[in-house]
């Protein structure tokens, strides 16, 4: 048996070598350097068993950053520092031959060469420019990611033949370039001093970035809005248009939201009784097939929520689409679904009334009246319910919502949108810009409009531009100012930077120009703060904190409307009338959360009114499950399943460690210690309060904590109307324990992700 001395490694070249275990050493060493609780001889020994003779170069180096990740756990956490130290020094390897990046410009023009960099950034910059910002660019702060985050960088992000997988560019490449790119048209005089502020942002982790962002801008592909909203009329050719739509932007990496809510149902007359309509059903396998047409090159799966209103006439059939029981005709499974339901509906629920189902054709103004004024749903309903002549299903409201809440809870993948909520609490006016849907993840609410044809001048797609604020990195709220700026101008860059496969997202785009600016790491922001999730003592921070965020967001908008303008279609947002989001909320938090606004409103207000805003929404809360990973973040405003979580992607399995965890392993409230969902969604209510758009808000149950080890009806319903008592806007996955350890967690993917939207 070979000892590894006697070993021979092959080189790149073919060469056989003996192999050189004091390189090695040097190279652990190294990595462990400064770290506590690593033993470097630990991590040589468990790779060493694992050589072979003739093993590769690459083949030792991804045995030993294995080695290392395989040691990451609660009582020595430092390992995913040491096996991503490891990792990069491979990946320098891989993309430049050697440890040393080279000259930003040298690189810049060498991938724009292959194809790989798009050539205005060589066209936009002068050389003494590249100059300056490669003196800039800090290569060592690659050191500080974790093991879960090179692993995502490397698997979603960093510039690459997704073939081969061989990489081409390190991580504060990436960052420099997309700063680069996003202010290439800001005035030279001042765009280096922006594009250094920038990178500062999201290299050091301030500011996060989502997936299509990351992953594209720099390259020839310009499309990087994360999420993508789509509305099908009830015809044949809006129906084709809708389908052709999907398979263009998801072919981009966007996720898409699809509001089929208008098609009539089955049996319905078609051209004055000559034939029946078939139903949803059929149609909505198109919409599955043509998100599940591309792969989105690589980086992830195209994925798609559908939306439909609960009252819809074939409501009991699609309640269940996504059901393991049944056959294929009636199941569409890779499709999630968003039921969409306001305040009459609810009200029949609280009453023990029936809900009576319709056909959208049928029922002329209803649909419309659905978002746009929920008195008039509510005269129309009632008036529709009493005429004998027009078709309808009349079902008891218990056994709609019991049907919904069982789907929900079984697939965890039933989203529910409150449309009223999505309308009285907008920037939008429902009156002539209602907002008919959401998106892939449930954080997206804006104006749609149907098309008649893929290049129909009245349709509208509606994009939102993703990004975050990393709360664990403020020192104080006071940087949000700087930071919100930032933000908003390097999103409203990028909306004229990138691309438009479809034009009715140009026009939409351009007349609203919507950004959603989230969060991250909100676990570990409560955590440091010493506060819960579920007993009302973050209710405080929360409300300080989401009421500066959106407040520096708009001072950010107002004061570049001062320079370029406000936003075409301002005058259809009701901040042109003067109203804000502190105006239109759910007044019943006020008995949940006593604390008094902080910042000069009505400066604000004034400012607004007379300047506009440069972007119609701000605001809006995304799982951001794999771009918080890079950040060695807590996802979101989630808990944390477990201190240490294992989460499994197309990458592989990867540990990830919550962050200041020997410090503050003490004050975290994960998942499952929580008592119920009760004190989170207060939380949410809060956040909305502030929000413009919605937020990935997830609810989650033990069946332990349950009588016979099954969660209860009537919990399920009370936590749904608790979160519509709140103003709560949408509700995302519904999470059910299973038993498992506490550390194992499913990946989401990010930035609408999973196909798309969590940034």
């Amino acid at each position: 048996m070979n000892t590894p001395t006697d070993l021979k490694v092959t080189k790149r070249d073919g060469r056989l070598e003996a192999i050189d275990l004091d390189k090695i050493h040097r190279v652990v060493a190294w990595a462990a350097e400064g770290l506590e609780n690593v033993s470097v001889s630990q991590v040589e020994l468990k790779s060493h068993i694992q050589f072979y003779n003739g093993i590769r170069t690459d083949d030792i180096h991804e045995t030993i950053i294995k080695a290392a990740a395989d040691l990451i756990s609660e009582d020595t956490p430092d390992y995913q520092y040491l096996a991503a130290r490891l990792a990069i020094f491979h990946l320098r390897k891989i993309a430049y031959g050697e440890y040393e990046p080279p000259h930003l410009y040298d690189h810049v023009k060498k991938l724009t060469y292959a194809g790989k960099y798009d050539r205005h950034i060589l066209e936009d910059y002068s050389r003494e420019e590249f100059d300056e910002l490669n003196a800039y660019i800090d290569h060592e702060r690659d050191m500080s990611f974790s093991y879960a985050a090179v692993k995502q960088l490397e698997g979603k992000y960093l510039v690459q033949n997704r073939v081969t997988r061989q990489i081409y560019e390190t991580p504060q490449f990436l960052y420099v370039l997309v700063a680069m790119c996003l202010f290439s048209k800001y005035p030279k005089e001042a765009r280096l001093g922006y594009v250094k502020r920038f990178y500062d942002a999201v290299s050091t982790f301030k500011v996060s970035l989502p997936t299509p962002i990351m992953s594209g801008v720099r390259t020839p592909t310009r499309q990087f809005s994360s999420c993508v909203l789509i509305e099908c009329d009830d015809s044949l050719d809006s129906i084709n248009a809708t389908t052709s739509a999907i398979v263009k932007y998801v072919s981009q990496r966007a996720g898409i939201g699809i509001n089929a809510g208008r098609i009539r149902g089955l049996d319905s007359e078609i051209r004055g009784g000559e034939a029946r309509h078939t139903g949803c059903i059929p149609f909505f396998k198109m919409f599955q097939a043509a998100v599940k047409s591309c792969s989105q090159g690589g980086v992830r799966g195209g994925a798609a929520t559908l939306f439909y209103p609960l009252w819809h006439i074939e409501a009991e059939s699609l309640l269940v689409l996504k059901n393991n029981r049944g056959v294929e005709d009636n199941r569409i499974r890779q499709l999630d679904y968003g039921v969409q339901i306001n305040r009459l509906l609810y009200t029949r629920l609280i009453k023990g009334g029936n809900i009576t189902l319709f056909s959208p054709n049928e029922v002329p103004g209803l649909y419309e009246a659905f978002f746009a004024d929920q008195d008039e749903f509510e005269r129309l309903y009632t008036k529709y319910e009493q005429d004998p002549n027009i078709r309808k299903r009349i079902i008891p409201a218990a056994d709609l919502f019991s049907t919904l809440m069982q789907e929900r809870a079984g697939t965890g993948r039933i989203y529910i949108q409150n449309v009223d909520h999505c309308n009285t609490h907008s920037p939008f006016d429902p009156r002539v810009a209602p907002v008919h849907q959401s998106n892939l993840c449930m954080e997206i609410a804006l104006p749609t409009k149907p098309l008649d044809n893929i290049n129909d001048p009245d349709g509208e797609i509606a994009l939102c531009t993703l990004s975050a604020f990393n709360l664990g990195a403020l020192n104080s709220l006071d940087e949000l100012e700087g930071l919100a700026d930032l933000t908003v101008r390097a999103l409203d860059a990028l909306l004229d930077y990138q691309g438009y496969p479809v034009e009715a997202a140009r026009t939409s785009t351009m007349g609203r120009r919507s950004l959603g600016i989230g969060v991250i790491n909100y676990a570990y922001y409560l955590a440091k703060n010493g506060v819960r999730y579920s007993d009302g003592s973050a209710l405080g921070l929360t409300h300080r904190t989401f009421e500066a965020i959106q407040y520096y967001l708009l001072k950010a908008s107002a004061n570049l409307a001062k320079e370029y303008g406000a936003c075409t279609l301002f005058n259809q947002t009701v901040y042109s009338q003067g109203k804000l989001p502190i105006d239109t909320y759910k007044k019943d938090l006020d008995a949940v959360c006593g604390e008094p606004l902080h910042y000069d409103w009505e400066s604000l207000r004034a400012d607004i009114v007379k300047y506009g805003l440069r972007n119609s929404t701000l605001t809006a809360l995304m799982p951001s499950e794999t771009s918080s990973q890079i950040a060695n973040a807590t996802n979101g405003i989630e808990p944390p399943r477990g201190l240490v979580t294992v989460k499994a992607s197309k990458d592989g399995i990867l540990k990830q460690v919550v962050p200041e965890f020997e410090t503050l392993k003490n004050a975290y409230e994960t998942l499952w210690q929580l008592p119920g969902n009760e004190g989170y969604l207060k939380l949410v209510g809060v956040m909305q309060k502030f929000v413009d758009q919605a937020i990935s808000a997830n609810t989650a149950y033990d069946p332990g904590k349950f009588e016979g080890g099954k969660v209860s009806m009537k919990q399920m319903l009370k936590d749904l109307l608790t979160a519509y008592k709140y103003g709560v806007k949408t509700l995302y996955y519904h999470n059910t324990r299973d038993g498992a350890d506490d550390t194992q967690a499913d990946i989401q993917d990010d930035g609408c992700a999973g196909g798309a939207c969590k940034i």
